[in-house]
């Protein structure tokens, strides 16, 4: 683990740490995971930073420039790194779909199982990175935050609040891996929640505007692969970061699906950990787990002057009976993703369940 934590960029080195803790708190064995088990790593384009530093170095000191950024540089350096660690030798790719990334990586992990390529899958979102390039020309689109609230940056990530102005860059990482239930449970396995369904549409545009349509569309095909009706979801974990446009778009996106309902309840997890951008689908997917375990809904801490319409949760954590949750993930290029995943506490011992389980994960 030194060696790679020593070579690597950022995204490959927190890679490793949540893949293994993962693995570790699923209690597999090296021998059980190799030739069963695929390895999915959610993002592309991930080592930005690392690559521009690189470049000016190389500008500067071109004899400098190190062998190993023939490797370094892409995104399969993440596959091979974890690959490495954990001794997996089935299938194994990267998936990109900009901050969709970590949703979609769930999506397509349900369906390598259902399609019996593989017995069990690691999803892994690294921490994705930035160079100063990139996160200028975020500003510039109008998405990330930039000008209120510099001086008290806890206030900064306002999803669905009045004065809202964009997104806050974070960086976390998660990993989970999925089996099958019935799998799962012959070998004792500790079990948080299962992913019960998933939908991804497009909005068949190029471009950075989301689209009300795309989204809800997403929503409602999660909603039909888990075979459930809107009223069958106590909570909303959404995509919310708040940007103007795409706040504006997401609740109209939640009425589209939820019409009026006020039963349910919606936050965002951004406000706590910032726009994880790749890694954020599977990052807010490991929160949502953990509020449906705790019973619990976290607050939108900097929700001061509500501006959506939707049952949002309030300032400060709700105690509330959450059964089965919905996680959104929007991304630029008109990328729209959704999974549903519900407690394994409330699974019927009597009807048998086909679909794939979040083990241990750690973000």
């Amino acid at each position: 683990m030194r060696k790679v934590a020593g070579r690597a960029a950022l995204p490959a080195r927190t890679a490793a740490c949540v893949a293994l803790r993962a693995v570790r708190d699923s209690g597999l064995t090296r021998d059980q995971l190799a030739d069963g088990t695929a390895l999915i790593v959610a993002g592309s384009n991930l080592a930005l930073a690392h690559q521009a530093g690189t470049v000016l170095g190389h500008a500067r000191s071109p004899g400098r420039l190190r062998a190993s950024y023939a490797l370094t540089h892409l995104d399969v350096d993440v596959v091979g790194t974890v690959s490495e660690l954990t001794g997996i030798h089935g299938e194994g790719w990267t998936l990109g779909g900009a901050s969709a990334s970590g949703t979609l990586a769930l999506v397509q992990a349900v369906r390598t199982i259902a399609a019996g390529w593989a017995e069990r899958v690691l999803v892994v979102a690294p921490a994705a990175e930035l160079s100063p390039v990139e996160a200028e020309s975020f500003r510039r689109t109008g998405a990330m935050a930039h000008e209120r609230f510099r001086d008290e940056p806890a206030r900064m990530c306002r999803p669905f609040d009045r004065d809202r102005q964009g997104f806050v860059r974070g960086e976390a990482a998660a990993a989970v891996l999925l089996e099958p239930a019935g799998a799962a449970r012959e070998r004792g396995a500790d079990v948080l929640a299962e992913i019960t369904g998933h939908g991804q549409r497009l909005d068949a545009r190029r471009g950075t505007e989301p689209d009300a349509e795309g989204q809800a569309a997403a929503m409602r095909a999660a909603l039909a692969t888990a075979g459930i009706t809107p009223d069958e979801i106590d909570y909303v974990n959404a995509h919310g970061t708040g940007s103007v446009l795409g706040d504006e778009t997401e609740a109209a996106s939640l009425h589209k699906v939820f019409g009026d309902r006020t039963t349910y309840r919606v936050n965002s997890t951004k406000p706590l950990t910032g726009h994880c951008l790749t890694a954020a689908g599977l990052v807010e997917a490991v929160a949502a787990i953990a509020q449906l375990r705790a019973g619990a809904v976290h607050p939108n801490p900097n929700l001061e002057h509500p501006a959506a319409g939707l049952p949002l949760a309030g300032r400060t954590a709700e105690r509330r009976p959450l059964r089965t949750a919905l996680s959104n993930s929007f991304a630029f290029g008109g990328i729209n993703a959704s999974v549903v995943i519900r407690s394994i506490r409330v699974s019927s011992p009597e009807k048998p369940c086909n679909s794939p389980q979040q083990l241990r994960r750690r973000p």
